[in-house]
């Protein structure tokens, strides 16, 4: 049975209620239950959208179907309930339905393999398929960031969870013009296949999805990021250099740091403090050996115009001075059976549950008193997907219920956590670097990065596609450890080549932060006692990771490159104020740009940053040479006075001193 209620279609059959409601500009919101009644759980669709003027039709009073049409986007039902998706009249999405049913189509038949697929959970929950038919020629982008150089996921099955360095974010964006939320943070899988797309669900309620439609990528971003929340304008004190490693271990090296960088004339915006400054993970406040005054570093920072970030862990180790208050409040992620413990490195932990609001304010509340009320400026929350030992998602359980139902929006919450502290504070320049998100932490201030990858030319091309997907799905303030976090050797030439390398595409990246473990791993720990497993003095450290670590002729390099940035500031800022306004990524797919060139939807290794700037990274050992596309138009090589006509491919000589950026001439 269909029938019109107010603004939207409620389709019944069997114990399955479907509804189709406007929900944005040119937007829809589709849900179907097989309870009694809607949950009515927002999840990413958090913003106040304005009402619009919705077109309904039933056809033989909704016994032949119906139709719904927002502005350019329209969804057809027909009587047996199977979805075809419209933008401008013409068809961009269908149902998959094979199961025969005299009242259906033509197009099924006797497989029996229907288009929302419910298989009951023992206990209550649901399992949940939904199938589309697949669009030959379709190109599909988004999805957040997965660790392979795939720009284009359409032949791609994506895991729905999060791990490290794995960032899911249910957003596709079509070449057809539309894009599509499922909304929903519980784990499962995205299909894109040649044959059939599915959507998969290991736990939920109700079937919950969102679909736009736009005549450019910019158009359904807008749409997008207007439903779900956009980035705040980040403060220009924020986009120069950040520097980082693993680890400072004691106040007097990072003041030992910064006073060598201010002697260079060379400015940070952001000094990082790492993890293990604390006793045990859970403690969350500074090992008062090594950090005997962090008021004072902090003030003396301040001065050098310097902000302060340190690193928080949601681990709680069982030795922590807070474990057995936080387990007796209910305030942990709990574990179905087996012993109680969700991670395990450098300690026996459970993880503090950030979808609890008592244990966010509990977490807060420390925060404040242990850095914050030293002069702490920003957090660093890591380790936020969380990261357990075992990804064994139906061992665990939140406040908001089961892992498996909702686990991939765990990093919102933590991040919703520090962001709720800072605003009540009074704060209104909030930024915390995280290293995962969902839908909508992009409007809590969250800088997001790739997490713990691998100091390889691999994993610098992952991150070039990387950052543009995550850019199409709303995040515009991304970045990546300049040199990759793990096994870069300071002493090894190659290395310094990737660095170099990977510096040069981090200045034309929407944060500039040099970070990682460089080997070898020879430093002394501080203390030497083999007895003492806790505290900030035993904890291994990596090679120094400053400029000046690698050499004089990297320090050159990189001074250069640094260099370069600051000059980008006025620029970065016209950046932020356009993200915060229209949810416009600062890192760009060519298609974004120039949607009307065909060439630019297929190129996954160059890509425009802001309106103005065409970026070739250079992705191989000793390239001497580098393709270059430039769409129609004038374009300027940097530094050059040469200008090119676009509409053709180039070939752009390269040495080690920079890569190819055209700036594009109007």
């Amino acid at each position: 049975m269909i029938e019109k209620s107010g603004n939207t279609i409620i389709f019944r059959k069997g114990n399955e209620i479907l509804k189709i409601e406007p929900w944005g500009t040119d937007s829809l919101r589709v849900r179907a239950t097989m309870n009694p009644r809607f949950s009515d759980t927002l999840w990413g669709l958090t913003e106040p959208v304005e009402a619009s003027d919705v077109q309904i039709t039933l056809h033989a009073g909704g016994a032949e179907g119906a139709v719904i049409t927002n502005g350019k986007v329209s969804a057809g039902i027909s009587a047996n309930g199977v979805l075809t998706f419209f933008k401008d009249g013409r068809q961009i999405l269908k149902e998959y339905n094979r199961f025969y049913d005299q009242t259906a189509s033509r197009e099924t038949c006797c497989l029996k393999v229907v288009q929302r697929e419910w298989k009951g959970l023992r206990g209550g929950d649901y399992k949940l398929t939904v199938r589309f038919n697949p669009n030959d020629g379709e190109k599909l982008f988004g999805m957040g960031q997965y660790g392979m150089p795939c720009l284009d996921v359409k032949g791609c099955t994506l895991e729905l969870a999060q791990r490290n360095g794995q960032v899911s974010i249910p957003f596709v964006l079509s070449s057809l013009g539309y894009g599509f939320l499922w909304n929903n943070p519980g784990v499962g899988r995205a299909t894109f296949g040649t044959n059939v797309t599915e959507w998969f669900s290991e736990c939920l309620t109700d079937m919950d999805y969102w679909i736009t439609a736009g005549d450019t990528p910019a158009d359904i971003v807008r749409n997008y990021t207007a439903a779900v929340g956009r980035a705040p304008v980040l403060d220009d004190s924020y986009l120069g250099f950040w520097q980082c490693k693993l680890r400072y271990r004691t106040q007097a090296e990072v003041l030992a740091v910064a006073r060598k960088y201010r002697e260079l004339g060379i400015h940070l915006d952001v000094i990082v403090i790492d993890f293990f400054h604390w006793i045990r993970q859970g403690d969350w406040g500074f090992d008062s050996d090594y950090w005997p005054d962090p008021k004072a570093m902090c003030d003396e920072l301040h001065a050098m115009g310097t902000k302060v970030m340190v690193s928080i862990w949601p681990s709680v180790d069982k030795k922590s001075i807070h474990y057995a208050e936080m387990k007796d409040r209910g305030l942990l992620v709990r574990v179905e059976r087996g012993s109680l413990q969700t991670y395990d490195f450098q300690g026996d932990c459970l993880t503090f549950d950030a979808t609890n609001p008592e244990a966010r304010e509990y977490i807060w509340q420390i925060a404040k008193k242990s850095y914050v009320d030293y002069g702490i400026d920003m957090f660093w929350l890591d380790n936020a997907e969380p990261d357990y030992s075992v990804y064994d998602w139906e061992n665990y359980r939140y406040w908001l219920g089961p892992a498996l139902a909702c686990t991939n929006i765990y990093p919102k919450y933590y991040n919703q956590a520090f962001y709720d502290g800072m605003k009540a504070m009074g704060k209104t320049s909030i930024v915390n670097l995280t290293r995962s998100g969902w839908v909508g932490s992009q409007k809590l201030g969250a800088v997001l990065w790739n997490g713990d990858v691998q100091s390889t030319w691999e994993c610098l091309r992952d991150s070039v596609a990387q950052g543009l997907n995550m850019g199409i799905c709303g995040f515009p303030w991304w970045n990546t450890d300049i040199g990759g976090f793990m096994w870069g050797n300071v002493e090894s030439p190659a290395f310094h080549e990737l660095l170099i390398r990977w510096a040069q595409f981090a200045v034309w990246s929407p944060i500039m932060r040099l970070h990682g473990d460089r080997d070898p791993h020879d430093t002394p720990q501080l203390c030497a006692d083999p007895q003492q497993d806790y505290g900030g003095g035993y904890l291994f450290t990596g090679r120094p990771n400053e400029i000046w670590s690698y050499g004089e002729a990297v320090q050159k390099a990189l001074t250069a490159q640094i260099a370069l940035r600051q000059s980008l500031r006025p620029y970065l800022a016209e950046l932020s104020r356009e993200a915060a306004e229209t949810g416009a990524p600062v890192m760009r797919t060519m298609f974004w740009q120039f949607p009307e060139d065909e060439t630019c939807w297929n190129l996954r290794d160059q890509y425009m940053f802001g309106s103005r700037y065409l970026v070739a990274p250079v992705l191989e050992s000793g390239c001497t040479e580098r393709q270059v596309y430039l769409p129609a138009g004038q374009w300027r090589l940097r530094d050059t006075e040469n200008t090119v006509t676009g509409g053709q491919w180039i070939t752009v000589p390269v040495t080690l001193d920079a890569i190819p950026v055209f700036q594009r001439i109007l």
